[in-house]
């Protein structure tokens, strides 16, 4: 089981805070460091010193360190025209040294895009489709050859599809609830399938849906990684894990029904009930940014037992 840590910037954080916590990720030995692609607050926190952008956080932090995965959970289709993502994407790859994963969904969040003059088109998943069809198809050009599409919401004509990732393919991650079209465009582009906050029967019924339309798709349903996001709130005792909840304004029982909570026995029994069921990936949303504490004992005591 892998363990990544995914953080929520837009709630506020500058680009040193997230900096430090990328680096405690790597110190840590922790496989990957993501965070959202949002521009706007969520709930009551001030979001102060306002919202970062996920690949500009990227580019800084390709060149700050070494071995972690990089990667959005998930970046808006709406914020970016798909040929200027391929190319943004591929220039991070380029200078973390081919450790760059793209989460890309249909954007959701209505008010943010009001905030900051984003258009917000109301049919949204046809153009993640074409998007995910203009970003693979330009890194999967041959140099020396031309990429064209023509569809019906993006039209691009003899593009030299460059730049070139540095991974030969760079890991495209979809994700979601939905029952039909989501598991159908993770069958046919995803590398990964991601379960947002879902509780371990959901997730078993949404990774039965996507290994079935992997199949008919004609792929081998294992060819994916199954992962999912969960809200992390970890403690020595339960002292520990009150003060944590309290931090983040969320109650303990709660965050135990619906995320990983509790001391480091109770969430490594969790986490196996979620490997049981096929996920092989959790991405921990850590909310409380200037606690690094709680990523060492994760580290220390969640960790070392599931490796």
């Amino acid at each position: 089981m892998d363990l990544r840590i995914f953080t929520e910037p837009q709630q506020g954080a500058t680009y040193d805070t997230l900096l430090a916590v990328a680096k405690a990720t790597e110190d840590l030995r922790f496989d990957a460091f993501f965070r959202s692609d949002h521009y706007l607050r969520m709930g009551s926190v001030d979001g102060l010193p306002g919202p970062t952008d996920a690949w500009i956080t990227f580019a800084g932090l390709a060149r700050e360190t070494r071995r972690i995965r990089l990667g959005t959970l998930m970046t808006a289709g709406t914020f970016r025209l798909p040929g200027v993502l391929a190319i943004q994407v591929a220039q991070v790859d380029q200078m973390s040294g081919g450790r760059v994963e793209l989460g890309l969904g249909a954007g959701w969040f209505e008010e943010e895009h009001k905030a900051y003059g984003i258009p917000f088109p109301k049919e949204r998943f046809g153009r993640l489709e074409e998007q995910l069809e203009i970003v693979t198809g330009l890194w999967g050009t041959k140099p020396g050859d031309t990429f064209d599409f023509h569809g019906k919401f993006y039209d691009l004509t003899d593009s030299p599809a460059l730049p070139k990732p540095a991974q030969e393919k760079i890991p495209v991650l979809i994700g979601g609830h939905g029952a039909t079209r989501t598991p159908r465009l993770a069958a046919r582009f995803a590398d990964e399938f991601n379960m947002p906050f879902g509780s371990i029967e959901d997730s078993e019924r949404q990774f039965g849906r996507v290994r079935a339309a992997a199949e008919e798709a004609g792929r081998r349903a294992d060819d994916l990684v199954y992962s999912n996001v969960l809200v992390a709130c970890v403690g020595k005792d339960d002292q520990e894990v009150a003060r944590r909840a309290a931090a983040i304004g969320r109650e303990v029982d709660e965050l135990k029904a619906n995320g990983l909570a509790g001391t480091p026995a109770e969430v490594v029994d969790k986490i196996g009930r979620y490997a049981g069921i096929g996920s092989r990936r959790i991405y921990l949303q850590v909310l409380d940014l200037d606690d690094l504490d709680h990523l060492e004992l994760i580290s220390a005591q969640v960790q070392s037992q599931l490796s």
